[in-house]
């Protein structure tokens, strides 16, 4: 796992694992000590239910672990505004349907298909990355194959 993120992302995703880490484990905690008080832990909803909370926990804090280590942080300001990356504007035509729209590529956790904010690690992003106004891209996606042309770079 390699995600491509932004320094807000990772701010981001600091901040939750700090959260995660310190505030959600003591909130947690606490609700197991005073769900096991409530006498035999096998037939115990209240304790069973911390218990998943608590392994819930503990598996995002594992996520987040792993985006925050294995992250490559890109420097927005280096950004070439010519060609498509993160955080570029472009609109777009779907060839073979005749569909022009808007697009604004993102990193992973950006992403939003419904209002086309589109990951650059899908089919999509990594065929418009570093691509400029006017190139033709194929895109492979599971099952089809499309084409789309960059129409402007906004």
């Amino acid at each position: 796992m390699n995600n491509t993120l932004t320094a807000e992302n990772m701010k981001k995703l600091e901040e939750e694992l700090e959260y995660r880490l310190t505030v959600k484990r003591a909130e947690i905690a606490k609700e197991k000590l005073i769900a096991a008080a409530h006498g035999d832990r096998s037939e115990n909803a209240e304790y069973k239910e911390a218990c998943a909370n608590y392994r819930e926990n503990d598996n995002r804090i594992q996520y987040l672990m792993t985006m925050i280590s294995t992250a490559t942080i890109i420097d927005e300001s280096s950004l070439d505004k010519s060609t498509l990356g993160i955080n570029s504007k472009a609109r777009i035509m779907f060839i073979d349907d005749e569909f022009d729209t808007e697009i604004t590529l993102v990193t992973t956790l950006d992403a939003d298909p419904e209002k086309m904010f589109i990951s650059i690690e899908s089919d999509l992003g990594k065929a418009l990355s570093g691509k400029t106004t006017g190139d033709v891209v194929e895109v492979e996606a599971p099952g089809e194959k499309y084409s789309v042309e960059v129409l402007e770079i906004l």
